[in-house]
């Protein structure tokens, strides 16, 4: 009798590898660690191998946990692209997302017009803020979902993404080799929590002992990345956001590497509705274009 894989528990699965831990994602997926364990103990006794192994304190794949993964991560992609399309054409109202415009430029295109083909009758409300400020908005029940920067909102989210973080100056200058080296930041704190580019920027200057200084401070990416164009200053941004006359900057240049960081997606923890659900799909799959396409590049 041929197995069939439950599309639950491989969402599960994924939640585990991406976090490391099956106590994170329970928070994750909204589960008990007990459910978590016994979700995966089933799973491994639909495929009739271990998928797991201890590393420490953290949940490590064995290597046909591995290659579940892959397969895992296509499979529920499948299923959730089958329930979008054929419920999608009934759906109405509106639903309200907020985004970081750090992440804007590149994610919005292909988010919006997916989402307003499969549903033409949806408004869409988006909203830019910071991190920070869009956990507080979906704690208040004000927007139905966000694209958050993981490290900074502060408590677990569902990982959509993980990105390279990049030094970044003008293709056209050579700000980099100034001394002392001029740099466009984000604001040090928003709220109580630091800026997460921040906190693993600077440290990586000064364990090299390369001077700088902070010359031009902005919450908004566009403002920094006029700074940068301009020749004016080196920033860090995530890779989504390079845009056309920048010039990433490693470390045959002198800049040590950046930790790469997840990208998350929050729900409104007061109320769900199909739409929200049906905008999260497409989030993921959009996402997952992008991943698809730098692939490619």
């Amino acid at each position: 009798m041929t197995t069939l894989l439950d599309i639950d528990q491989l969402r599960t699965f994924i939640a585990i590898a991406e976090t490391g831990s099956f106590t994170r994602a329970a928070e994750v997926v909204h589960k008990t660690q007990s459910a978590v364990s016994m979700q995966m103990k089933r799973l491994e006794e639909r495929i009739g191998k271990p998928i797991f192994e201890r590393d420490g304190r953290a949940s490590k794949l064995t290597e046909d946990g591995e290659r579940l993964l892959d397969y895992a991560r296509r499979i529920v992609k499948l299923n959730a692209e089958a329930l979008t399309t054929i419920a999608g054409a009934n759906l109405s109202g509106r639903v309200r997302l907020g985004v970081p415009d750090d992440y804007a430029d590149r994610y919005l295109p292909e988010i919006m017009a997916r989402f307003s083909r499969s549903h033409p009758d949806v408004e869409l409300t988006v909203q830019c803020e910071p991190t920070v400020q869009l956990v507080g908005l979906i704690d208040r029940g004000e927007l139905d979902l966000a694209i958050v920067t993981h490290d900074a909102a502060g408590r677990p989210a569902e990982v959509i993404r993980r990105e390279r973080m990049l030094w970044v100056s003008s293709s056209r200058h050579a700000v980099h080799l100034e001394e002392p080296l001029p740099l466009a930041l984000a604001r040090p704190y928003v709220g109580d929590r630091m800026c997460p580019w921040r906190r693993a920027a600077l440290p990586r200057l000064e364990e090299i002992g390369r001077p700088y200084r902070v010359l031009y401070t902005s919450s908004n990416s566009t403002a920094l990345s006029a700074a940068v164009l301009a020749g004016l200053a080196v920033s860090v941004f995530p890779e989504s956001a390079l845009r056309p006359g920048m010039r990433v900057l490693g470390p045959g240049d002198g800049f040590p590497p950046l930790p790469a960081f997840d990208i998350g997606l929050m729900r409104n923890p007061h109320e769900s509705s199909e739409l929200a659900d049906a905008l999260a799909e497409h989030i993921v799959q959009g996402l997952d274009n992008l991943g698809d396409a730098a692939a490619a590049e």
